[in-house]
């Protein structure tokens, strides 16, 4: 387990924040104390965790260990969080956003992290129709297939106007859907077709307005029964935060249908679906199906992975090919810009020249914010990489927005 604590304004990181984990419904004394760094973050701690066969099969017993903390900053509002999952082989990301106290509206906020879906009792899905019919008119309906930086996640059913409404950055999103639903402890491939069919889902959503068009404020909603499990403040694993990294902008696709496809699922146990089953996939996965082909085997032997036109909210566009030492271009110089003014809320990346030239200084910048952000940290700047410091590169400036 390890943590990255921000401020709820901006991308700030808090550093000097002090973390008391306990053991489930323990909080007389913590099993670890740690304080985070100048980027926010702390070391990687050990827990205690069951055995990796729990998840591997449908089961009466918790595949996971729950603990709970306590997290206390200087000019912050106190947190607890009540529920983080830990699961055997898997590094688990604990994320916490704190409000000052001069905006906050009490002293303290207490999260409860539900169970998984797996293991909980949740309600299954309501059946709905694989395409969804459109108005063609452009007034209302995307006129083309985007990913949005930001979606509204209604955090209850569709009617429940006491549930409240969160602005969610789009794969923050999906990565907490995945790890509420799946088990980061499954073939890689599994997971792969499970994040394609969340993906897909999601954006289905957002290019048809479903919830709008019916006079919601919001993209999607938490319910099982008609959308995706989202979970506020919830931890995600490291290893799935990097596969929604490597293919966020892709979905499932149909011939001749322009629309992401509405791709149903459910859990294959507790609920049946005439969509993906969960658990199935795990044994598809270790029977050697590629995450295609067991999209295939649920969708239709027409479905494709297609990808978005366009990233609402990035700044510039991924250049295409990896960006490494003796790379020249204004691809480099944007890439330098980004770096450096990320530079100003994390001191510990060194300050580059912006000359269009990927040297050794460049590439040393590189390999700190990958290390600063969990990436692997080869100093080449791929698609994940790239993405993610346009994502915190917009985070930061808008940092300065707030402040005016």
């Amino acid at each position: 387990l390890k943590f990255q604590i921000t401020s709820s304004v901006g991308l700030i990181p808090i550093e000097n924040a002090k973390i008391r984990v306990y053991e489930e419904n323990n909080t007389e004394n913590p099993i670890e104390v740690l304080t985070t760094d100048s980027v926010g973050k702390t070391e990687t701690i050990e827990l205690m965790a069951p055995d990796k066969e729990y998840s591997e099969t449908p089961s009466t017993e918790r595949p996971y260990q729950v603990y709970d903390m306590q997290i206390t900053a200087e000019g912050y509002e106190e947190i607890w969080i009540r529920g983080t999952e830990i699961l055997p082989d898997c590094v688990a990301i604990q994320p916490a956003e704190m409000q000052p106290l001069e905006i906050a509206t009490s002293r303290e906020e207490i999260i409860n992290i539900p169970a998984h879906t797996l293991y909980g009792n949740y309600p299954p899905k309501i059946p709905e129709a694989e395409i969804k019919p459109i108005n063609e008119s452009g007034e209302i309906v995307l006129s083309r297939v985007v990913i949005p930086e930001y979606i509204v996640v209604h955090d209850g059913v569709p009617n429940d106007s006491g549930a409240k409404n969160y602005y969610v950055r789009y794969t923050d999103y999906i990565k907490n859907v995945v790890c509420s639903e799946i088990y980061a402890t499954w073939p890689e491939d599994a997971i792969y077709a499970n994040i394609y069919a969340i993906l897909s889902f999601t954006l289905n959503r957002v290019y048809t307005e479903w919830y709008r068009n019916k006079g919601y404020d919001f993209t999607i909603t938490s319910s099982t029964a008609y959308d995706q499990k989202w979970i506020y403040g919830r931890n995600i694993y490291e290893n799935i935060s990097f596969y929604v990294d490597s293919v966020f902008n892709n979905y499932v696709s149909k011939p001749g249908i322009k629309q992401p496809l509405f791709t149903s699922y459910c859990n294959g146990t507790t609920a049946l679906c005439s969509g993906l089953s969960q658990w199935e996939t795990k044994y598809l996965a270790e029977e050697g199906y590629t995450p295609t082909e067991i999209l295939k085997y649920y969708y239709g032997n027409d479905v494709y992975l297609n990808q978005a036109e366009y990233i609402s909210g990035i700044p510039y566009s991924w250049p295409g090919t990896n960006l490494r030492r003796g790379s020249t271009g204004t691809k480099v110089k944007q890439l330098q810009q980004q770096l450096n003014r990320i530079a100003q809320n994390y001191p510990l990346l060194p300050k580059i020249a912006e000359d269009g030239i990927y040297g050794p200084a460049t590439e040393n910048a590189v390999r700190v914010f990958q290390e600063v952000f969990g990436l692997p940290a080869t100093g080449v700047v791929d698609y994940p990489t790239w993405y993610k410091i346009s994502q915190i590169y917009v985070g930061v400036s808008r940092i300065s927005e707030l402040d005016v």
